[in-house]
């Protein structure tokens, strides 16, 4: 008897697969009666199959990414078209996240996200601790385009949804341990047990370590290692059979090394070469040690009023801090280093009434987030403190960013016919943030913060403000069943990302905007201040299910028109003239305006059964995207505008993957049991970090090659699972730093002396074996 699971490894990572709900049905018997079942997705907040869902969303079971090797959230970008999932710089934790197009590169606190990353329902408000590792999950789903109706706002790009596994009536155990590269041990346990015919308690503990890809030949730490535990509880109680509770808590501390940069050019002022090893380092900033920890809590309540009416209630508090050195000059030399401490914490609260009749099915709610980032973080300028006479030249900033929203939403699905179905939404928001941007200039070493005590010599920003903004998110969709297996639909849809100020920003900066020689309140506000984002976004598709579910396929075609898009920036600033920058300031402007348009084709196949073996198949799956995005607009500091010389970042042009899969029955010795073996070529075109082109951090097209092969006994309780990733180990680029002018040769600094440009990249070749079992 062929595992479900296993037999659609291949086959679950299309998007709109109805037999990718395999892994999630424990009862199915055989592949034949899966491959007619249908995934249960949540991705319009409520239950309901992918084929339905008239937009493109994308969804992996937890069985199937386990048995992938995906070890966290950014592996899924790899069966996902047009969409980016990057560790961003300095640690393992902290998310850089695009989908079509749209997201947000930057991580300070200042800045909204464009792609919203969501855990069980709660939206988390802050990039850092969002790198979620996989294990306990139920499914993982990727909702492309603006979601701003049901999600809100920050989901211009999409949103990602994390969603962990109930609780069992039964006594349930799980475990996986594994080995490989790098020294890498890795353990994960997880379990439930039933305290009586309506109480549940649960939980989960991962341990994940390995060694670093590289060294950092200054400090002797291990550079890109891996030290993380991870925890989690849960508790469910059927109050009544109409009214239910779910708790859930979770913990995570990563004491991995701080990830610095490789640097890709010679240090201008030592002379110091460029490493071998892009993975090797000589950051030599170590005044605080790397430290992550986040945490969260959520209760969720749904009581059902009647056969039509089920109340929801979400309530959920998180909060996280990342304490880390960043050596942007990557040099044992204080050129540009800069310690840093981020804080978040939000509490949110989310009221739902979903209704279900015969045609009509939605739901109206409202949602309060009460939510405070803050940041600071010292820029040590010490060979330029040299240079000017001042030893330890520090400018240091203090950002406090705090964002009161409330919103009113509804969404209803109408079947004017059997087949014919109209869909309407719409989203109110009002966003209010407040913000304090302190910036002072120091000599003498680092700040307080760090365990310094220098010198005050001038506060060059001293800014408090505050914003309001308000936003109306539509979306209209309209599906048609050409029949019972496939459909076609359109949706139009808005999204917003919110305004804010840039908490790296200098008020001193800012400039003269009406030429009356005095820098007025007002024009400081207006420099600090930025407004909201848009897309507008309009998709055609097609989804089918043919050959009774042995060929499964989508395709839809999209155009954005992206307006107000938030350029942010950093630039070195000379605050005394004398010709040096000592300094740096953030400028951040609606200065863009971006058209994107694409296609995306996702599928599989069971092209081939009891070939060589009765109740063997093959099967294949793959995933298409492609992306047109250029700027219409960009207005740069001058007035000009340059948009013919600027880039849609983190955006390849083309992203693909194709996986082949042969799953057959093998017995091991006297045990029975299944053989799967799989390969997966996953595609990336050619990409840049940032707006303006760089010829050092630009990602040229690249593939990388994975492979497993796993054993599972018949009754599914033992696996044992051999698996290979980046095999033809690729070197590529997935964040970096720019503070150079690279008009010259070589690249001349714009802050510091050495000349910032250093690059952060991917995982290499990476074998791992694993061991697991269910009970």
């Amino acid at each position: 008897m062929i595992r479900t699971r296993l037999a659609l490894l291949a086959l679950a990572t299309t998007a709109f697969s109805p037999i990718a709900a395999f892994a999630q049905e424990a009862e199915t018997e055989t592949a034949q009666e899966a491959r007619f079942g249908t995934i249960q997705v949540t991705a319009q907040r409520r239950e309901e199959s992918q084929l339905d869902v008239p937009l493109s969303v994308s969804a992996f079971d937890g069985g199937l990414l386990a048995d992938l090797g995906v070890t966290d959230l950014t592996e899924v970008a790899k069966i996902t078209p047009n969409v980016t999932l990057e560790v961003s710089r300095g640690t393992n934790t902290t998310l850089s996240a695009f989908i079509r197009g749209v997201g947000q590169q930057d991580p300070v606190a200042g800045f909204e996200a464009g792609v919203g990353i969501y855990i069980d329902d709660v939206y988390l408000n802050r990039p850092q601790g969002a790198v979620l590792d996989v294990f306990d999950v139920d499914r993982i789903e990727v909702l492309r385009g603006p979601q701003g109706t049901l999600y809100g706002r920050n989901t211009i790009g999409g949103a990602v949804k994390y969603v962990t596994s109930g609780l069992s009536d039964t006594p349930t155990l799980n475990g996986r341990f594994a080995v490989g590269s790098y020294q890498q041990h890795d353990a994960v346990l997880s379990g439930s047990m039933p305290l009586s015919d309506t109480f549940r308690v649960g939980g989960a503990i991962a341990s994940l370590n390995r060694d670093g890809f590289g060294e950092n030949l200054t400090t002797g730490e291990q550079n890109y290692d891996k030290e993380v535990l991870s925890a989690r509880v849960s508790a469910e109680w059927d109050v009544t059979e109409d009214f239910q509770l779910r708790f859930s808590a979770d913990r995570t501390e990563d004491d991995s090394a701080p990830r610095q940069g490789h640097r890709l050019t010679p240090g201008l002022l030592t002379g110091a070469p460029v490493l071998g090893n892009v993975y090797d380092t000589r950051a030599g900033l170590n005044v605080v040690s790397q430290d992550v920890e986040a945490m969260g809590a959520s209760l969720t309540a749904e009581f059902r009023l009647n056969d039509n009416i089920t109340l929801r209630n979400i309530l959920a508090y998180r909060e996280d801090e990342s304490i880390t050195p960043i050596d942007f000059d990557s040099l044992p030399a204080g050129d540009l280093d800069v310690p840093a401490i981020y804080a978040n914490d939000q509490f949110s609260e989310e009221f739902q009434v979903l209704y279900e009749g015969d045609r009509l099915n939605g739901l109206v709610g409202v949602y309060y987030l009460d939510a405070n980032a803050s940041t600071v973080f010292d820029v040590l300028l010490d060979t330029t403190g040299q240079l000017l006479g001042l030893p330890g030249l520090n400018a240091q900033t203090f950002g406090d960013v705090n964002t009161e929203t409330w919103s009113v939403f509804g969404d209803f699905t109408y079947d004017v016919t059997d087949r014919f179905a109209v869909t309407l939404g719409a989203r109110y928001t009002e966003d209010k943030r407040t913000s304090q941007v302190l910036r002072r200039t120091f000599i003498g070493g680092f700040s307080e913060f760090f365990g310094g005590s220098p010198i005050l010599i001038a506060t060059t920003s001293d800014f408090d403000g505050s914003a309001d903004f308000s936003d109306f998110s539509p979306r209209l969709s309209l599906a048609y069943d050409l029949t019972d297996d496939s459909n076609v639909y359109f949706t139009y849809a808005q999204g917003f990302k919110g305004g804010g100020f840039d908490p790296r920003g200098q008020t001193s900066a800012a400039p003269d905007l009406d030429q009356d020689g005095i820098v007025s309140p007002q024009e400081q506000f207006e420099f600090m201040q930025f407004d909201p984002e848009e897309v507008d976004s309009f998709e055609v598709g097609y989804k089918a299910s043919q050959f009774g579910g042995l060929l499964n396929y989508s395709v839809a075609a999209f155009t954005s028109d992206y307006s107000d898009v938030q350029i942010p920036g950093s630039i070195g600033v000379d605050t005394d003239n004398d010709g040096v920058n000592d300094t740096f300031t953030g400028v951040t402007t609606n200065a863009g305006a971006a058209t994107i348009w694409g296609i995306e084709f996702e599928g599989n196949a069971t092209f081939a059964q009891d070939v060589i073996n009765d109740g063997d198949l093959f099967n294949a799956s793959w995933s298409l995207g492609y992306l047109d995005a250029s700027y219409d607009e960009y207005i740069d500091a001058f007035g000009n505008d340059v948009a013919d010389q600027r880039v849609v970042q983190n955006t390849p042009d083309w992203t693909a993957s194709l996986r082949l899969a042969y799953d057959t029955p093998f017995n091991l010795g006297m045990n029975e049991g299944n053989l799967l073996a799989n390969v997966m070529a996953s595609y990336r075109g050619d990409s840049s970090q940032f707006e303006t082109p760089s010829a050092y951090l630009d990602q040229e097209a690249y593939t990388l090659l994975d492979a497993s092969i796993r054993w599972e006994t018949a009754d599914g309780r033992y696996g044992l699972t051999l698996s290979g990733k980046n095999l033809t180990d690729e070197r590529y680029i997935v964040a970096g730093y720019n503070f150079t002018n690279e008009a010259t040769n070589p690249p001349t600094p714009t802050l510091g002396l050495e000349g910032t440009l250093t690059g952060f990249y991917g995982d290499p070749r990476t074998v791992t074996l694993g061991f697991d079992f269910s009970f």
